[in-house]
């Protein structure tokens, strides 16, 4: 069984790591343009949700005395929050791992593969699994996930104006996937893959998401009238 066992996930260690020879013969896949944008606007967008939900006011400025008093600014619409929303955004994409079972954009996503789950699952039932590494480095981000990171890097200093133009202008209005991968990163390239669904919600879900709010605000605002009529 050892035997079986060694042998039908040989192709795993070699596609999972990188053991010399070009890489694309080993099974690397780096992700592409469009996955991304797709994880980086989906992290992102993840991450201002978190921030957003604050209700405090920031005192912005300078005061040398009492008599003139600092501006006020809600947090979730401050300068700040889009700082600290993108401050070690891409650490985050570490988190992620490869799922090799699959073959679109959801093969990066966060969570166990059920490959290693399978492996893991092994190994807590006392059977001896051996891929060549030692057990400790099994869960260690494989070289698409430590590139991903460095291509979210590059994708956020290339596009810093578009994202601050999103976050202030555009923001609830449309979603970030939109406005930064298929306006503006991917322009006139192919954006398949953002109508693939994952485990985080489709750009068209997060669309109608935000049309639902804009129209509930619209009609609480005139409730409001004709109460006040």
């Amino acid at each position: 069984m050892y035997i079986l066992i060694k042998i039908f996930f040989i192709q795993l260690l070699i596609s999972h790591f990188v053991i010399g020879g070009p890489e694309e013969d080993q099974g690397v896949k780096y992700a592409n343009k469009c996955e991304v944008c797709k994880v980086v606007a989906t992290e992102l967008e993840a991450r201002l949700d978190e921030t957003g939900k604050t209700h405090d006011i920031l005192e912005i400025g300078y005061s040398l005395d009492d008599v003139l008093p600092k501006k006020k600014k809600e947090y979730k619409k401050s300068e700040l929050r889009l700082v600290e929303s993108i401050e070690n955004l891409c650490e985050r994409i570490l988190e992620y791992n490869i799922h090799k079972e699959r073959t679109d954009s959801t093969r990066f996503a966060k969570g166990m593969s059920q490959t290693f789950k399978a492996l893991h699952d092994l190994v807590d039932k006392g059977v001896k699994v051996e891929l060549g590494i030692p057990y400790e480095l099994w869960d260690k981000p494989s070289v698409e996930i430590s590139t991903l990171k460095s291509q979210c890097e590059d994708l956020i200093e290339n596009h810093e104006a578009d994202i601050e133009d999103w976050y202030h202008n555009h923001q609830g209005k449309i979603p970030l996937i939109r406005y930064l991968c298929s306006e503006k990163a991917l322009k006139g390239e192919d954006d398949s893959c953002l109508k693939e669904k994952g485990e985080t919600m489709s750009s068209d879900m997060k669309e109608k998401k935000i049309k639902k709010k804009e129209n509930t605000k619209i009609q609480n605002k005139n409730k409001d009238i004709k109460e006040e009529l």
